[in-house]
């Protein structure tokens, strides 16, 4: 029988705070009460705002806390060609396409479709839908802006990739969402359109390389916040296309500020090295996340 795998994918692009230090040891917990194994992997596809010296304060703040993980890590900054391959597969399928609209040209043509009266559809995230209308480019149009060199994001077609795949989609969900969703979900692509899949730079976004680490470093159980729910939805979409392996899914509970918001590295929320510096010990940090 194969043994239950699990991870942590942190982004080294800012120091942890207590949700990470959360997440982590939950599944620690859980990959040992399953008594399976426990990966550590770096999510640094941004190779712009992951830099080494992020990774090591990551890395020293995790062992700090007392995980322990198997080596190697797994960097996604060095599979950069397992994610192109995936991509190559869905342009060859005429699944994706090139998307040339600045977030400049975006908020123009949704503030002229709001002037009318008439909201514009957002994702789950609460962001707009993407306009789309490069969708219906010829090939020819498409292939004189990128020999113009304009920049573009890999854009996945979403009512095609349904049409391919189905709509009956769902997971085993063994936490629970938003609205206490548990049990077999029912995955809802469609509320998120046309979602990014790899830019002119990088052959990735996280949806296209979280699926494809999982698959590739057989992950079978996704320990991970809440606030991830309703990105599976598009995870199951890409899963279906490229014929990856399906985890089973648990999304747990946020750890939220006094005004009830989750801890973000962009607003400097308290990290863990300042709560080290401040005397803290890594038993105070389990009593502080509820000691998963």
């Amino acid at each position: 029988m194969t043994r239950p795998v699990f991870r942590f994918a942190p982004s080294p692009n800012g120091q942890l705070h207590l949700g990470h230090a959360y997440s982590a040891l939950l599944n620690q917990r859980m990959a040992r009460e399953a008594g399976g194994r426990f990966l550590l992997r770096m999510e640094d596809i941004d190779v712009t705002r992951c830099t080494p010296e992020l990774e090591r304060g990551v890395l020293r703040d995790l062992a700090w806390i007392g995980l322990r993980w198997e080596e190697p890590v797994r960097r996604q900054s060095d599979h950069f060609d397992d994610y192109r391959a995936a991509l190559e597969r869905l342009i060859d399928a005429d699944l994706v396409y090139p998307a040339f609209m600045s977030r400049g040209e975006v908020r123009a043509r949704i503030a002229e479709h709001e002037a009318g009266g008439e909201r514009w559809p957002r994702d789950p995230d609460g962001a707009p839908l993407y306009p789309g209308e490069d969708r219906h480019m010829s090939a020819r149009e498409r292939q004189a802006l990128i020999d113009e060199g304009a920049p573009f994001a890999w854009r996945l077609d979403m009512a095609s990739a349904i049409a391919h795949v189905g709509n009956t989609l769902d997971w085993d969900e063994t936490g629970q969402g938003p609205e206490g969703e548990a049990g077999r979900v029912r995955a809802r692509p469609e509320s998120w359109g046309d979602v990014v899949i790899a830019r002119k730079e990088i052959p990735a976004s996280y949806h296209l390389s979280v699926v494809v680490d999982d698959a590739l470093q057989g992950i079978t159980h996704v320990v991970r916040g809440r606030d991830l729910f309703h990105a599976t939805a598009v995870h199951r979409v890409l899963q279906e296309l490229l014929g990856l392996s399906v985890p089973q899914y648990h999304h747990h509970d946020l750890v939220l500020d006094d005004d009830g918001r989750k801890l973000s590295k962009s607003r400097g929320d308290t990290s863990l090295a300042a709560l080290r510096e401040s005397g803290a010990t890594p038993g105070d940090m389990a009593r502080m996340v509820g000691g998963p």
